[in-house]
């Protein structure tokens, strides 16, 4: 059965079973939201050959995928989800079944979080696209911006990096798998396939700053002697989006886009440098059998996807952190007051290279 068959009206029907029946069906989804607390929104696209593939994730992992980037995007602003819209694009002769599994995915995603699909779109396309919107609410001195981090402070990342890039190229080409174990291959492959958002980071870096973590950021840089502005003092917070402060000692965003690329935004959004240490990121284990330490390296940098957290924070806070997370959690560097980012080898192997943006994926 294909999409023409069923009509607008009848795919609406169809997909209006993901939704709470009391919510979906006027112009509008109205919720109500708590006191003290901001509404964080975010919203990211799909298209079809771009960021997904029936070659390498089906219709039920590119709708977890779909939902997981944008709860990815909530927990990187300390934001708790409520629900998410979704905006579906498709040609008529589309396959029901095929939009059902990827509705089914996005749901198995989402209610592992509670967060309810609540309205949405539905548009003709010669090419299947989604967009999805999430709404996340966040209280107002717990926001985590990309413009709060300071000199000094240790940068964590919240798990293994390159996995997700190593699934892909399992997918791509089954033979550079031969020799894992199935365990291996399909713990590879379901980290790219099956992401998941680390909203459960958010409790323990909560519990960790408690009250300590306040930081009221201070209303102008400080002076240097003789009354002038001390531009290489660690920088203000810019108060995240809005011009909200986050009073905080913490600074982050998530590694969709790479580890490198999280790192790299961060410290241009906060005027601060860093020197990150190869041999502190981490990989998956498997890893030293299957690809070179460069190839590690660069997947764990540039591949993206992973999905993870990169916080900077004080580095007492920092070393509770790691610790309470664990399973791959790690400090791989330390933010600077320089405004250079360096790859730094602690072990003395490689030289020092300067991190860039252009090696990872870019849409132009």
């Amino acid at each position: 059965m294909k999409v023409k068959d069923i009509g607008e009206q009848g795919l609406l029907r169809i997909l209006q079973k993901f939704c709470p029946a009391e919510i979906v069906g006027d112009d509008c989804a109205v919720m109500a939201t708590n006191p003290n607390q901001s509404l964080a929104i975010t919203t990211d696209m799909l298209v079809d050959g771009v960021h997904f593939s029936d070659r390498t994730t089906g219709p039920y992992y590119a709708g977890w995928r779909a939902a997981a980037a944008n709860l990815s995007d909530l927990a990187a602003m300390g934001a708790t989800p409520l629900a998410v819209t979704v905006a579906l694009a498709v040609a008529a002769d589309t396959a029901v079944e095929w939009v059902e599994e990827f509705y089914r995915g996005m749901t198995a995603c989402l209610q592992e979080y509670d967060t309810p699909i609540v309205g949405g779109d539905v548009v003709r396309s010669p090419v299947v696209t989604v967009a999805i919107t999430a709404f996340g609410q966040v209280e107002c001195d717990r926001i985590i911006s990309r413009s709060n981090a300071r000199s000094g402070w240790a940068i964590v990342a919240t798990g293994v990096h390159g996995a997700s890039r190593a699934g892909l190229e399992l997918l791509l080409n089954p033979e550079f798998g031969q020799n894992f174990t199935e365990v291996d291959r399909a713990s590879l492959i379901l980290a790219h396939q099956c992401p998941k958002p680390r909203l459960d980071v958010l409790p323990m870096v909560w519990e960790i700053l408690g009250s300590e973590g306040a930081m009221e950021p201070p209303l102008s840089p400080p002076l240097a002697k003789g009354g002038k502005q001390d531009f290489n003092s660690p920088p203000l917070s810019k108060g995240g989006p809005g011009g909200v402060k986050s009073p905080i000692a913490i600074a982050g965003m998530d590694s969709s886009d790479g580890l490198a690329d999280a790192i790299i935004q961060i410290c241009r959004a906060s005027g601060v440098g860093a020197k990150v240490d190869r041999t502190k990121i981490p990989i998956p284990d498997i890893f030293s059998e299957i690809v070179s330490p460069e190839k590690a390296l660069d997947w764990a940098l540039y591949g993206g996807e992973d999905f993870e957290l990169v916080i900077f924070l004080p580095i007492a806070n920092a070393e509770l952190l790691v610790k309470k997370i664990g399973n791959g959690a790690a400090i791989v560097g330390i933010a600077t007051d320089s405004t250079d980012i360096w790859l730094t080898d602690s072990s003395g192997i490689y030289p020092d290279a300067i991190l860039k943006l252009d090696r990872g994926f870019q849409h132009f």
